[in-house]
């Protein structure tokens, strides 16, 4: 599958996400850098364009940015990057920790390693309206975190529904 199908698959058909614990876990690295570039991108733009819009009574600091703009956006981006990522695969191992919990709970069958990939898909849709919700002022930020939460477990939930079953205890 391409990472375009991945993306719209992640987005549109939460029942699909079963399946993807069969993925190679090189794939599902790559869409977990694909997601994280998006998000480094989004980041990125924000800060230039609020280092742009500063207020003018810090004019020496504007023109110590100027001076320095050459090296400051390089290294913001990478530093930027190296953040993103290491948060990103914080919080999917996090999901898929609860998921794995919650994937004992429903008699289950798997490993974290395939709830891993689950949640690195589920996360998607959280992803897009951080960025978006980042763009609104108005809704505070532990309202967008909750919502985000909610629906990436919700996703990881509904993939989880497409284990296998365990066999019966005798």
């Amino acid at each position: 599958m391409t990472h375009t199908q991945l993306f719209i698959m992640s987005l549109f058909s939460p029942k699909k996400l079963g399946a993807v614990r069969f993925m190679p876990i090189g794939k599902v690295i790559q869409y977990a850098f694909l997601l994280i570039t998006m998000i480094t991108v989004f980041s990125f733009a924000q800060f230039t364009v609020d280092a742009r819009n500063a207020p003018m009574d810090m004019e020496g600091l504007l023109q110590y940015l100027k001076d320095i703009g050459f090296l400051l956006y390089p290294v913001a981006f990478i530093l930027l990057f190296v953040m993103i990522t290491l948060l990103f695969f914080i919080f999917v191992a996090t999901f898929a920790f609860v998921g794995t919990l919650i994937m004992h709970n429903m008699k289950r069958r798997g490993e974290y390693r395939n709830v891993f990939r689950t949640a690195t898909f589920a996360i998607t849709w959280a992803t897009i309206l951080t960025m978006f919700f980042e763009l609104s002022p108005v809704i505070p930020p532990i309202i967008t975190t909750s919502i985000s939460i909610f629906i990436t477990m919700l996703y990881i939930i509904i993939g989880l529904t497409k284990y296998p079953k365990l066999p019966p205890q005798a």
